[in-house]
């Protein structure tokens, strides 16, 4: 299973941005899904959550800012970042826990990760 992140990018201080995270490979099914981000020098960092049944969690550093949303049909989860700070500052990650096909056509629990795209809010 492969996580792809998109629509990172340079922006101004209170400008907006839009994450987006497309899954493929042999998935099975995709469970919770999840946005981290990781500074330079700090510990990646939990951003915000969504459940298959849409319910969502963030850090407090975003509530009002971030939402996070997703769409089941194509295991796709989208993160809107807007009122944007200098301290957003990170490369966001993708993540989902879910089930895929092995190569013998099981089907298995696994952990995803994307490779990460750069936010970079700076005037």
């Amino acid at each position: 299973v492969q996580l792809v992140e998109s629509g990172g990018g340079l922006v101004q201080p209170g400008g907006s941005l839009r994450l987006s995270c497309a899954t493929s490979g042999s998935v099975f099914s995709i469970n919770t899904m999840n946005w981290y981000r990781q500074a330079p020098g700090n510990q990646r960092e939990l951003v915000a959550t969504i459940t298959v049944l849409g319910r969502t969690n963030y850090t407090d550093s975003v509530k009002g800012r971030f939402a996070i949303s997703r769409d089941n049909a194509k295991n796709t989860v989208f993160l809107q970042m807007n009122s944007l700070k200098p301290e957003d500052t990170a490369v966001y990650y993708c993540n989902a826990d879910g089930y895929h096909r092995d190569s013998w056509n099981r089907v298995v629990q696994g952990n995803y990760w994307g490779q990460g795209t750069q936010v970079t809010v700076s005037s």
